[in-house]
């Protein structure tokens, strides 16, 4: 029901742009294969807004890496492993943490400023880290800054072509091996492009839910237009909800960092009760998916809509230099972080699975790369290990360079879509769309789920897949039609995994199977539904 091409095209009819790597996205995962790739190769970057605007940008924590003497990759790979709850993939998890402290390098040598400490790199903790091994910059501005760096280095770069403000509405194909793109201009007019590869970098898929800490262009576009051009898509059912965004009257869900508990901050019910020793022995520390479930449920047995966040035990100096940014968009809102104790509820944040990769960042489509929150590594398993995301995207950011250096040649594009005109416009107002999806997301498939809920919500959703058959020309349009397929993935997939399992909870199913499940779910346009089985090691 989800058609190969969301719009017609001649494409021997429209304008044509030859590069050799085409890079769509612009967070740390964009920008830096793109820097890497413009190194011997011509690169063009595609992005919806500004450069500067993406997830990376919001990304408060760190970047985690092994520099501590005290730490070690056996600590790094054993966090790891243990977050991801029984579905990471090893092979992918090795070479993340042993790669990561040279990516860390790597973004030093490209100007990125991360916090010192007596002249050494400044560590913390969050949680379900064992040690101290996140690395911050401006005190909770570390995406901001790494964003900072990495862009001025692209935009002075005479080998990177940036394209602000257009949308990549498919991927082209011709012979099984992804050829290029057809993308929108500002000005609405389409555009081929042709290289010899495709990396994508287009980030994660928050706005699915009604509440979420990721910006307005978090839309699925990525995955959605992968699995049209015949990749593989993995573990979209495990979405983490990050346990503490704002709740607050008038406030957006801003993101208050998991290194604020790191720092010693607790969680309190509206009783002012400290609960967390109720559900894990890490307390505030423990895996986020555990700490997102821990407040639904005070919650609930308390009738509220919020928990708080209590850090009054640091000095007012302290938590402005630690947390600048948290301070201050609190005190917009009359919230004092170092006296108050600050609302905060669960928000969709992060996409565990996305389009599946091999250990060089190659999808099962030829020519097609993945890198960052819209790919599947296998590193973050069901649940993310807090501030390996970034870590994740310099790594294997690396790795696709140096696979796609080797690809010199270019696959001929296609003459055109060879699909059935479209003539019907879209009649319902998008935004009353988009905002009935998200509803439906997060009454039927947020942080606690159920096979009925799922049922429900998954045919609540094919009553709008009349999106595909009409003629789509605006961006609002395009991104609901990627939000609509990305969503039926997820309600599939997490209707099919009969068990609890990271961050995907059943109540119908609240244990772990391992017996049963400790499998992958993957879809691919062609070959259906895929189940496949974790290797023990």
């Amino acid at each position: 029901m989800i058609p190969r091409y969301l719009v017609d095209a001649d494409f021997k009819e429209l304008p044509r742009v030859e590069t050799d790597v085409i890079v769509v996205g612009a967070g740390i995962a964009g920008l830096f294969a793109a820097i890497k790739a413009a190194e011997e190769r011509k690169v063009l970057m595609i992005t919806k807004k500004a450069l500067t605007e993406s997830n990376t940008r919001y990304a408060q924590g760190g970047i985690a890496a092994v520099i501590s003497d005290e730490d070690s990759f056996a600590y790094h790979r054993q966090d790891t492993l243990i977050a991801g709850a029984g579905l990471c993939d090893h092979g992918s998890v090795e070479v993340l943490v042993h790669e990561g402290p040279e990516g860390v390098r790597d973004l030093i040598r490209l100007g990125t400023q991360f916090d010192l400490e007596n002249g050494e790199l400044a560590l913390t903790q969050e949680g379900a880290h064992s040690m101290r091994r996140i690395l911050h910059a401006h005190g909770d501005a570390t995406g901001a800054e790494i964003v900072r760096a990495l862009s001025e280095k692209a935009l002075q770069h005479p080998n990177i072509e940036v394209w602000h403000d257009h949308f990549v509405v498919d991927l082209i194909t011709n012979g099984g091996e992804c050829c290029g793109a057809l993308v929108i201009k500002p000005n609405g007019e389409r555009v081929v492009v042709h290289g010899s590869a495709t990396i994508l970098c287009s980030g994660g898929a928050g706005q699915l839910y009604r509440y979420t800490t990721n910006p307005d262009i978090a839309t699925g576009d990525g995955i959605s237009i992968a699995y049209r051009a015949g990749a593989s898509i993995r573990d979209v059912e495990f979405i983490q909800f990050h346990p503490t965004a704002l709740c607050y009257p008038g406030a957006p869900r801003f993101l208050v960092s998991e290194a604020v508990r790191g720092e010693g901050a607790v969680l309190r019910n509206i009783k002012g009760e400290r609960f967390m020793e109720r559900y894990h022995p890490q307390l505030e520390l423990a895996p986020r998916d555990i700490v997102a479930r821990a407040i639904i449920n005070e919650m609930e047995s308390t009738k509220s809509t919020f928990v708080y966040i209590d850090m009054t035990h640091e000095s007012t100096e302290t938590v402005k230099g630690r947390f600048p940014t948290i301070y201050e968009t609190c005190l917009q809102f009359g919230l004092d972080l170092s006296t108050d104790w600050i609302p905060v509820a669960p928000a969709a944040h992060y996409m565990m699975g996305g389009v599946e990769t091999d250990l060089h960042g190659e999808t099962t489509l030829k020519r097609l790369f993945a890198c960052g929150e819209v790919s599947s590594t296998g590193v973050h398993g069901a649940n993310r290990l807090a501030s390996n995301s970034l870590s994740e995207a310099i790594v294997f950011g690396r790795r696709i360079v140096d696979k796609v250096l080797m690809l010199k040649d270019r696959v001929p594009l296609p003459d055109s879509t060879e699909t059935e005109p479209r003539t019907e416009p879209v009649k319902q107002a998008i935004v009353e769309k988009r905002l009935k999806l998200q509803k439906i997301m997060l009454r039927y498939a947020g942080l606690k789920r159920s096979g009925k809920g799922l049922q429900k919500g998954y045919e609540e959703l094919k009553r709008q897949i009349h999106i595909f058959d009409s003629m789509l020309t605006k961006r609002e349009e395009l991104e609901f039609a990627n939000m609509l397929n990305l969503a039926l993935l997820v309600t599939r997939a997490a209707e099919m995994r009969e068990e609890s399992r990271g961050g995907h909870y059943r109540d119908d199913f609240p244990e772990r199977d391992d017996l049963m499940w400790r499998k992958h779910i993957a879809f691919n346009r062609e070959k259906g539904v895929m189940e496949e089985r974790i290797s023990d090691v």
